[in-house]
């Protein structure tokens, strides 16, 4: 069945926990052993009090953090603390450190110690300048800026660096903003109410096959719509999964939910895309022409599988899973079904969808591997990759028994993140269709209701309870009319 509002709602069920490592909640200890407040196994730090972790990310002038720590904990921060509450200790930590260095022998590595806070404020722009859009973030990226500045008056490099940082970060700022503007303006498919106790058939109407009947084609667009849908997906955003959850247990950060917009967008694009294939299906009227459309669309699939388009794929099995469709049995008699098959094996849910996650593994590791453009396309299942980040925060606590962060957690959320991430910025080989493209993204889709009513004219009702449920619906129709 199709995704329902997949990110917060009751869909994140108990039937899929991800694949996350064992033992995450436990206090870790080992070889590598622990200094202070911060915790290392095997020279990998898995735990520490928000206080160390904090001043862990802050430079100093013999230390720079690792890229890979910078982006967990920055990503991961936002559920214990808002981003301009981070950044004002940020700035505490950083006033502390420029007073001992004045007051010490070290007073001329003042300049490298500011270029290495202005490195890191770049990086943390870079990575997530959604973060800045606040105005207490803004006001306490400046105060910062302007104390490291004061270590640089001679020769003015810090000051450049910072001048040319700010301007990278008000063009994303202004990028994203249109952006978000563009897809607000952008609505889903309008819902046709289909037709109500036709007595003959319609007239001829354009449908999918008259736009194009090429399977390989239409994958090929609508990975294009994919890649341009999920590329409005940012870190900050997967991680309001997690922030929001914290905040229906009362923790004390609270997620932003008006940065869902473009999971919930993309999630509302699989169910039109379900549901378009069901409306395709469903309101041919030759059982001959509904076999083709069906056949059509299972080859699209397996076209989808094949490019690594995994999300359209599970969309167009899901809409033809959908009752109406799947109860037309005549017609499914008259299909090859073998192709079906095949995919629905890909996308078996037993074993936590263990098929499709080998899937998914095999086409990973032919991105990575990649010498051109079309073999780096991967798309997950969108519905399957929010379970697992919600599910890997459900089952491991944010803090240990000494009251420290397990950041082990942290470390594997951020990793699946960064992963999908790296997915999203992929450049469509594909040469773009603007017709095919407008009539997925425009055509009318039946309601459920109108679906049933196309189901049920092409082939009657079988037994007792479809009897009853088409007895309803035509009564429901004819009152309404």
């Amino acid at each position: 069945m199709p995704q329902t509002s997949v990110v917060f709602s009751s869909i994140l069920g108990p039937s899929c926990s991800g694949q996350v490592q064992p033992g995450m909640g436990e206090h870790g200890g080992g070889a590598g052993g622990g200094s202070g407040d911060l915790i290392f196994q095997d020279g990998r730090l898995i735990s520490g009090s928000l206080e160390a972790l904090m001043e862990h990310l802050v430079p100093t002038v013999d230390y720079y953090p690792d890229r890979t720590y910078i982006f967990t904990f920055l990503l991961s921060s936002r559920v214990f603390m808002p981003p301009h509450d981070l950044l004002a200790r940020v700035g505490q930590i950083c006033v502390e450190q420029k007073q001992q260095l004045e007051a010490g022998p070290e007073k001329a590595k003042l300049k490298s110690f500011s270029a290495k806070i202005v490195q890191l404020l770049k990086e943390w722009t870079e990575a997530f300048p959604y973060d800045f859009q606040d105005e207490k973030a803004m006001a306490e990226l400046k105060a910062i800026t302007h104390r490291v500045t004061q270590c640089d008056e001679e020769n003015g490099t810090v000051k450049k660096a910072i001048a040319q940082m700010t301007q990278s970060l008000l063009l994303s700022l202004a990028a994203r903003s249109q952006l978000q503007e563009l897809r607000e303006k952008l609505r889903p498919p309008a819902v046709d109410k289909g037709p109500i106790l036709k007595t003959k058939p319609p007239a001829a109407q354009k449908d999918i096959l008259g736009v194009c009947c090429d399977p390989l084609v239409l994958a090929q667009q609508l990975t294009h719509i994919e890649l341009d849908r999920v590329s409005s997906i940012y870190p900050e955003d997967l991680m309001q999964i997690v922030s929001h959850m914290d905040s229906l247990d009362n923790h004390r950060c609270r997620g932003d939910l008006t940065k869902t917009y473009s999971l919930e967008a993309y999630d509302n694009w699989f169910n039109c895309l379900s549901m378009l294939v069901a409306t395709e299906v469903c309101r041919v009227v030759k059982k001959k022409h509904r076999t083709r459309m069906l056949e059509f669309f299972i080859d699209v699939a397996r076209e989808c599988f094949n490019i690594g388009n995994f999300n359209s794929m599970m969309a167009i099995i899901s809409g033809m899973n959908l009752s109406p469709v799947a109860r037309l049995k005549k017609t499914w008699s008259k299909v090859k079904t073998a192709k079906f098959d095949v995919l629905e094996h890909h996308m078996d849910p037993s074993s936590n969808f263990c098929n499709y996650r080998t899937a998914l593994q095999g086409a990973t590791q032919r991105s990575q591997m990649a010498n051109s453009s079309r073999e780096k396309i991967v798309i997950p299942v969108f519905n399957l990759f929010v379970k697992d980040i919600y599910f890997l925060h459900k089952i491991h606590t944010n803090h240990l028994p000494n009251g420290h962060i397990n950041f082990k957690k942290f470390w594997e959320i951020s990793r699946q993140i960064h992963e999908f991430m790296t997915w999203t910025q992929v450049e469509c080989p594909f040469e773009k269709d603007k017709k095919i493209q407008s009539y997925l993204l425009t055509a009318p889709i039946y309601s459920e209701e109108a679906l049933f009513v196309a189901s049920f004219e092409s082939e009657g009702p079988e037994n007792h309870m479809e009897k009853d449920s088409w007895k309803t619906l035509r009564t429901t129709l004819l009152n309404r009319a």
